[in-house]
C-alpha cells in the first residue's frame, strides 16, 4: 500500500532540471520574504517603516531572479507543452492563474510601497505584508506542483528534438 504513495524518481533533461534548480536560490529568497514579512506583528509601530522598506528592497531582489525565470517557464516551457496539452484548461492554466496570482500580489505590494508615510501605521505594514506573504504561499505551492507534475509530464512528452530547442530558448533569456 505505501509504494502507491512513493513518487517515481525521475531524471530531467537537461533543461527542466536547470528550471527546478532555479527554484533553489528562489526558495531561499521567498523565505526570507516570509520571515519578515510574517514577523511584522512583533514589530514595534515606530519601526514599521523601515521593516517595509527592508522587505521593498528584498522583494525587488526576488522580482530581478523571479522574472527570467517566469518567462522561461511561460514564454517557452509552457508554449511548447501546450500543443499536447493546450493551454485553456489544465495543469498549463493553472501554472499560469498561479504565476497571475503571486505577481498580482507582489505587484501590489511594490505599488502600495512605492511612496510610504513617514508615520507608517502598524495596520497598513501588516496589510501590505500580508501581499508578500500571500506570494510566498502561492509560489511555495506553484513551485511543488511545477517540480512533481509540470516537470515530470514535461519530460515524457517533449521529444528530444524539443528538449534541446527548450534548451536553446531557456539560455537565451537573461
Amino acid at each position: 500500500m505505501s509504494s502507491m504513495f512513493q513518487r517515481e524518481v525521475m531524471n530531467l533533461c537537461s533543461p527542466l532540471q536547470q528550471l527546478k534548480d532555479e527554484h533553489g536560490p528562489l526558495n531561499v529568497m521567498k523565505k526570507e520574504l516570509y520571515d519578515i514579512s510574517s514577523n511584522i506583528e512583533k514589530t514595534k509601530e515606530a519601526e514599521c517603516l523601515e521593516v517595509i522598506k527592508k522587505l521593498r528592497e528584498k522583494v525587488e531582489s526576488f522580482v530581478a531572479v523571479l522574472e527570467p525565470h517566469s518567462q522561461r517557464e511561460e514564454g517557452v516551457l509552457f508554449e511548447m507543452m501546450e500543443k499536447y496539452i493546450g493551454r485553456t484548461s489544465g495543469p498549463i492554466a493553472v501554472m499560469e492563474y498561479e504565476h497571475d496570482q503571486a505577481k498580482s500580489n507582489i505587484g501590489k505590494f511594490l505599488m502600495e510601497t512605492e511612496h510610504l508615510s513617514d508615520n507608517l501605521l502598524k495596520d497598513d505594514a501588516k496589510r501590505l505584508a500580508s501581499y508578500v506573504s500571500e506570494a510566498y504561499l502561492i509560489l511555495t505551492d506553484h513551485f511543488m506542483k511545477e517540480e512533481n507534475v509540470l516537470f515530470p509530464m514535461a519530460e515524457k512528452m517533449l521529444s528530444d528534438e524539443e528538449k534541446h530547442e527548450l534548451e536553446v530558448r531557456i539560455n537565451e533569456i537573461k
